[in-house]
């Protein structure tokens, strides 16, 4: 695990929550104005039919912990314990990140279908963050998500990013909770705490999340193509590296589950990768050897990283800047790496099949 600051009271469990580096969740704003002028239109079909979704809800009655759950958690060993803590902390300011712009959104928009469905996604977003925050308070610690709002810094976004970023964020965090999911299924002496038996229908609202921003850029088709290929192969990159570098920050906690990092993120990538061939004109080519050296390399600058701040005073800080230097040339040479390409299918949905 990274060398922060051990997870052992409220105040620490804010002080992660509010944590501002390169593979942190972040908070976002963006140009209302812009989400107001969305057209969906073209696909009128398939939006009502997902917006059709959302009303029938069938998760509604999924995020309610029934009479097992309390018997089921249990002390674990220090190692997990920290890096299970650092985890749900991480997917509850996540979550919340998604419920506070998509709830800012929905108030400052009077676009119809934009309002409908930030309300859904604003609905679900909230019922995950607190969900998960019930688990950290069984360890008598939570998340005070009101006034992690108010603290936390904020990042302004182009609507473009946003749609990228969180159509590849809900879809990767489809492909890692059913995958998890897929694995403890196999091997229930492995699954450590009860969460993990809800991933399944859980994982259903995050591929929706992801289908819905689907739609809107493939109803926007300007946005798939021209000099925002360029961007759309940045947030692949960005969202696939800061999964792999985090995940490489957590060792005893996926081998706890039986999963080995790179075995577990690589097919998480595959899923990935195959789901967003719906709407992205390209895809990473996260088989290269080449790539993959990339990656482990981003992971020894961040270690490398993380040992100078440990390490603190003038050579600390060296040694950090040293490691974000080579992090940032290992990035670059991952950005040019060659891409696949491939047309989009006239189909646009997807089944969640993994």
């Amino acid at each position: 695990m990274s060398t922060t600051q051990a997870i052992v009271s409220t105040d620490a469990v804010m002080q992660r929550a509010k944590t501002e580096n390169l593979i942190s969740p972040r908070f976002y704003t963006t140009d209302y104005a812009a989400m107001d002028r969305l057209d969906v239109s073209s696909l009128r079909a398939e939006w009502d039919a997902m917006l059709a979704e959302y009303e029938g809800d069938n998760n509604h009655d999924h995020f309610k912990r029934d009479e097992a759950f309390a018997s089921e958690v249990k002390a674990l060993p220090p190692g997990l314990h920290q890096e299970f803590l650092d985890f749900l902390i991480t997917s509850i300011t996540s979550e919340f990140s998604g419920c506070v712009l998509y709830n800012e959104i929905r108030k400052k928009v009077d676009n119809p279908d934009i309002k409908q469905l930030m309300t859904y996604l604003t609905r679900d977003e909230s019922r995950h963050a607190n969900f998960i925050n019930y688990s950290l308070r069984d360890y008598d610690l939570a998340v005070d998500l009101q006034a992690l709002k108010a603290s936390k810094a904020y990042t302004y976004f182009k609507p473009k990013y946003i749609f990228y970023a969180t159509y590849l964020s809900e879809k990767i965090g489809y492909a890692r909770y059913i995958t998890i999911y897929r694995q403890l299924e196999r091997h229930p002496e492995l699954r450590f705490h009860p969460i993990f038996r809800w991933f399944e229908r859980w994982c259903n609202d995050e591929f929706r999340h992801g289908e819905s921003f689907a739609l809107i850029m493939r109803a926007n088709p300007q946005l798939l193509r021209g000099g925002n290929v360029l961007w759309i192969r940045f947030f692949l990159l960005a969202v696939y590296a800061t999964m792999f570098v985090r995940d490489h920050t957590r060792p005893v906690l996926h081998r706890a589950m039986g999963l080995e990092p790179d075995e577990f993120d690589y097919r998480v990538f595959d899923i990935t990768t195959e789901i967003s061939k719906q709407v992205f004109p390209v895809s990473l080519d996260t088989d290269s050897p080449a790539f993959r050296r990339g990656l482990a390399s981003l992971v020894e600058a961040r270690i490398a990283f993380d040992a100078g701040a440990a390490r603190g005073g003038l050579g600390g800080r060296l040694q950090q800047a040293g490691a974000a230097l080579k992090g940032a040339w290992h990035f670059a040479k991952l950005y040019l790496h060659p891409v696949k390409k491939h047309a989009l299918p006239a189909q646009i949905r997807v089944a969640p099949v993994w």
